[in-house]
């Protein structure tokens, strides 16, 4: 039964041992009331690693829970994972029991008096490239061949339309419209929200060249980046994986010459401060990125990197 949800590999014992309907809410936690796969996923995780421990602790099934279980393990994360890691399994633990709780599983909720660590944060942790960094890259890939076509494109859809790499990739070739006598782009972001965006004079040069040069608009409603068919050099029909995504930026980063560490987030932040340096209002990007609001996009912002940079260099020995 548990094959129905690929983000658990197994029913933990302790759900086992409480009955069949303990693990067919169980399993409906992660069918049914999460839909974003990577929320699924590490939830089931989190989920998983807490029933060993308890399990490893001596609880003998998942109704005998308690707050002081939830807490010792809560303290045992915040020893090797950050503030923010431990924050989402921790909530992660008040969902599945609010759920168990709702489908009369458990009588109570043993998350939900526990307190998790307290974490602020003004600014992200994701590297930013500046923006002669970012023309290197784009300008650096050989778009001679489709795969060099397809990913000159994603990178500039990302910088250029804010968009997250999840949403880039659920794209199908018709999401890529003309209105307006302009280019546009339709993404569908988290929580299924649909968000269109006009195209920047460069991206629209790109996504022109892509889809004319790979004979992707005969496709509409195919995928529109896609992995390469083995042994062809030609685009497949499978949409390109994220982790796929992750390692050609990498790859490419460090063949354009670029030192900074960068992943697929990198350039929605990347985006959105070149956005910010000409002029741009927090409020409107905060729109473009589809934020829901403007304390997010400002974790976007790293135009005060180089303010402290400037600064550091006054320290003169």
């Amino acid at each position: 039964m548990n094959g129905i949800v690929p983000a658990v590999s197994a029913i933990p014992s302790l759900v086992v041992v409480a009955g069949e309907s303990a693990s067919t809410r169980f399993l409906e936690f992660f069918a049914s009331a999460i839909r974003n796969p990577h929320t699924r996923r590490a939830y089931a995780r989190a989920a998983g690693d807490f029933l060993a421990w308890c399990a490893g602790a001596g609880v003998t099934s998942i109704t005998a829970v308690q707050p002081l279980h939830v807490a010792a393990w809560i303290e045992l994360q915040t020893s090797t994972l950050s503030a923010p890691t431990v924050k989402q399994r921790l909530a992660a633990i008040r969902h599945l029991f609010d759920w168990l709780v709702t489908g009369q599983i458990v009588p109570h909720n043993p998350a939900a008096s526990v307190r998790g660590p307290r974490h602020t944060t003004k600014k992200g942790k994701t590297p930013v490239l500046d923006t002669t960094e970012a023309r290197q890259l784009l300008d650096s890939i050989d778009v001679s061949t489709p795969i060099g076509l397809r990913d000159r494109a994603l990178i500039a859809l990302m910088v250029f339309s804010f968009a997250r790499v999840g949403a880039a990739l659920a794209m199908r070739v018709e999401d890529v419209y003309v209105q307006q006598r302009r280019l546009w782009v339709r993404l569908r972001e988290k929580g299924g929200k649909a968000h269109a965006m006009p195209c920047h004079h460069s991206l629209e040069t790109y996504l022109h060249e892509y889809l004319e040069q790979t004979g992707l608009r005969a496709e509409p409603k195919g995928p529109l980046f896609r992995t390469i068919a083995r042994g062809t050099g030609r685009l497949s029909t499978t949409a390109l994986p994220q982790a796929n995504a992750y390692a050609m930026v990498r790859r490419r980063a460090l063949a354009a010459g670029i030192g900074t560490a960068i992943g697929n987030h990198t350039f929605r932040a990347t985006g959105i401060t070149a956005y910010l340096k000409n002029g741009g209002t927090l409020e409107n990007a905060a729109t473009m990125a589809n934020h829901a609001s403007t304390r997010t996009t400002q974790l976007y912002d790293r135009r005060r990197d180089d303010v402290s940079l400037d600064e550091v260099e006054r320290i003169h020995l």
